[in-house]
């Protein structure tokens, strides 16, 4: 299963089950994971990485 496919389950899941305050906690994973991901092999990665 890919990961795009599960993202979309995962969305379809919240919605159908009503279960909204599961939403700002999945935006928020989204959010610093890319961060993480797109620091890693970039100039301003060592800024970043100084916030945490």
């Amino acid at each position: 299963m890919s990961k795009l496919k599960t993202f979309k389950a995962l969305i379809k899941f919240i919605i159908s089950q009503k279960k909204f305050w599961l939403l700002p906690i999945v935006v928020v994973l989204v959010i610093l994971t890319s961060l993480i991901l797109f620091s890693e092999n970039s100039v301003i990665g060592p800024f970043i990485y100084s916030l945490f």
